[in-house]
């Protein structure tokens, strides 16, 4: 098993937010892009919705709307998201609004991370700087 846990890379998991509740795949070839020049592994898709008077409803790919609007994204899928968890995320939705749920691994960095601990390294701080702060930054740069 540490052996297969050395070949996988760093899961995420991204809550996307739509007004609404129809998901109509937009994001699909993006995620098949992505997926299929090696960058990630989707690992699972779920979608969660509010309407408007607060109910809640969890969608699963193997929901027959929702595998065709998004087709087959993941081979296995791994259930990493418990129930509580998109309950959670449902309940914490405004009204008439969902959102996809998408567990990816970042297979791109499995040979990175392989190659770390070989050579007996180790991550030392990672952190993922919000689009908006970089936003800020490069607007910074080009006032000067």
């Amino acid at each position: 098993m540490t052996q297969e846990l050395d070949a996988i890379g760093p899961v995420d998991v991204a809550v996307i937010g739509f007004e609404g509740s129809r998901f109509n795949g937009e994001i699909v070839p993006a995620l098949k892009e992505i997926q299929e020049k090696g960058t990630v592994r989707v690992l699972d898709i779920t979608f969660v919705r509010k309407d408007e008077d607060g109910a809640t409803a969890v969608a699963e790919l193997t929901d027959p709307d929702v595998a065709e609007a998004f087709g087959q994204m993941t081979g296995a899928q791994f259930d990493l998201l418990s129930d509580e968890d998109l309950r959670t995320i449902a309940d914490g939705l405004p009204a008439g609004s969902s959102a996809a749920v998408v567990v990816w691994e970042n297979s791109w960095a499995a040979r990175l991370g392989a190659a770390i601990r070989d050579s007996h390294g180790e991550v030392m701080m990672l952190e993922r700087i919000p689009r908006e702060v970089v936003e800020t930054a490069v607007a910074a740069l080009d006032a000067d």
